[in-house]
């Protein structure tokens, strides 16, 4: 049995239909709320309450893992006294390349919690996922256009769908325990260039009007606060490296298929553009 936490998310989703259509194994996903989940082996649980997960957690040997959902720590405490052998932890990027960030620290704690608990373990680390572009849908929707900073630095974004096939190639092929990857899309994209392909998916342009990284900041604290806006802004192209930049293989080594591209995240979201 695996268990896909986060499963109504944007690499959860993707993961419990793969492991689904691959038949491989059974998949439980495990929400909030159970009746509202798009799948028919959907369990209620919350990560914030450990002790809810029993019964998510009966018969489980394989765990997919979205941290900062809940108690990482009471959580694998949790899957390893329910006998979980094997966990793939979501991390991030930046771990090696912005480990002075909090969201970066917490992701590397949670990797070093997994590493010691005695259960078998992969770790994911996806860059920018393509489908941030959602950001921008109320304003494409009522203007046609966007305003960004950092409009024309490239980063390898990678689809959410991508993810999810490298997590269920882990979960269910040999050769993935004790080891961590880095995950990318194919090639590095620039916003101005994500504004082109969801243009062309909604056929019509899409303008890009470039703002300072100030002007950005005044927007964005408000809703995420000061440090995370600070942070999310050295993400986007205010403090890029070789490591963020670097387009890594490892999806087309682990799952044998291409990473998709950008423009095909566009055109299978374009209704939230509309």
């Amino acid at each position: 049995m695996i268990l896909v936490t986060g499963a109504t998310g944007n690499i959860g989703s993707a993961l419990v239909r793969q492991l689904h259509g691959s038949g491989a194994s059974p998949v439980r996903g495990l929400t909030r709320d159970a009746a509202r989940a798009p799948f028919p082996d959907g369990v209620e649980g919350d990560l914030a309450r450990p002790a809810s997960l029993k019964p998510a957690l009966d018969g489980v040997r394989s765990l997919f893992l979205v941290p900062g959902m809940g108690a990482d720590a009471d959580v694998l405490t949790a899957a390893r006294q329910a006998g979980v052998e094997h966990v793939v932890l979501v991390s991030s990027v930046t771990v090696r390349t912005h480990p002075h960030l909090p969201a970066a620290a917490g992701n590397l704690a949670v990797e070093r919690m997994l590493q010691d608990s005695g259960m078998s373990w992969t770790v994911l680390r996806p860059t920018q996922f393509a489908s941030n572009a959602l950001w921008w849908a109320a304003s494409i929707r009522e203007h046609r256009s966007i305003r960004v900073p950092y409009a024309d630095i490239g980063l390898p974004a990678v689809h959410p769908a991508d993810i999810a096939a490298v997590a269920r190639a882990a979960l269910t092929e040999p050769g993935h325990r004790g080891r961590t990857y880095a995950l990318t899309g194919p090639e590095r994209i620039t916003p101005r260039q994500q504004a082109r392909a969801i243009g062309a998916a909604l056929g019509h342009d899409v303008s890009v009007e470039g703002i300072s990284r100030e002007e950005a900041h005044r927007q964005m604290a408000p809703f995420m606060g000061d440090r995370t806006a600070h942070a999310v802004l050295d993400l986007m192209g205010g403090d890029v490296n070789d490591e963020l930049l670097k387009v890594h293989d490892t999806v087309s080594r682990v799952t044998g298929s291409p990473a998709r591209p950008f423009r095909q995240w566009a055109a299978e979201n374009v209704a939230a553009f509309r």
